[in-house]
This record gives C-alpha cells, structure tokens and sequence, in this order.
C-alpha cells in the first residue's frame, strides 16, 4: 500500500465507528451527526482507493465527482452511485439549522455507507 492510503482507511474507520456509535446511543442520539459522519467514512474511503491507484483527486466533498474518478480504477463502486448522491448532501444539509436527520435517515445511512465500505475494502484487498 502506498503510505497515505492506510491513513484515509484509518480515519474512514474512525468516521464509520463514530456514525454506528451515534446511531446506537440510548441518550441524546444526534442523527444529523450520523449522517455527517457516513458521508466522510464514504469520502474517505474513495480518497483511499485513489490514493493507492495513484489518481490525483480534487480537494471535494462531492463523493459523485470522486466516484466518477474512482469506477475508471474500481468500477465495482459504481453501483452505489444513488447511495453516495445522497450521502453527498449529508456533508453540508445537516450540520446547519433549518432541517434534521430523522433515526430512520440515519439507519438507512449507515445501512448504505457499510455496503460501499465493505465494497472499498474489497477494492482495497482489506478484510471486511
């Protein structure tokens, strides 16, 4: 692997176990924080696998622009298209007043961002 490569797995896992955590929190669940945090363990993970191909990638949030990039060296991803286009929004929708994450949006969330983790990791020859 290259040297940056376990760092963005690394710091996609940490996104990933703070979204199970939040999502299961019995007191005060922030659902708006489990959908923030699915959108980066997603980004990251497409980041990763550029990362290891050598492909240059814009400094973006937007995980379509990224998976356009990615399915030219990964093309198993391109599938969760619909998934990352709505995980996309979770960067930004949440983190402001004006509209909240539902348990239900965030289970659906996290139900997606585990299926492009567990096809990342393939790509990345990782276990899942």
């Amino acid at each position: 692997m290259t040297p940056l490569t376990p760092e963005w797995i690394e710091k996609a896992e940490g996104d990933f176990a703070v979204a199970q955590r939040e999502l299961r929190a019995r007191k005060q669940p922030n659902y708006d924080a489990v959908c923030f945090h699915v959108q980066q363990c997603a980004e990251k993970y497409l980041k990763a696998i550029l990362q290891e191909h050598n492909v240059r990638f814009a400094k973006t949030h937007d995980l379509i622009v990224l998976l356009d990039d990615v399915v030219r060296v990964a093309p198993l991803l391109d599938p969760f298209r619909e998934s990352l286009g709505m995980m996309t929004d979770y960067a930004v929708t949440f983190r402001y007043p004006g509209d909240s994450a539902s348990k239900e949006m965030a289970r659906v969330a996290v139900k997606q961002c585990a299926a492009v983790r567990a096809a990342a990791r393939v790509v990345l020859g990782l276990p899942e």
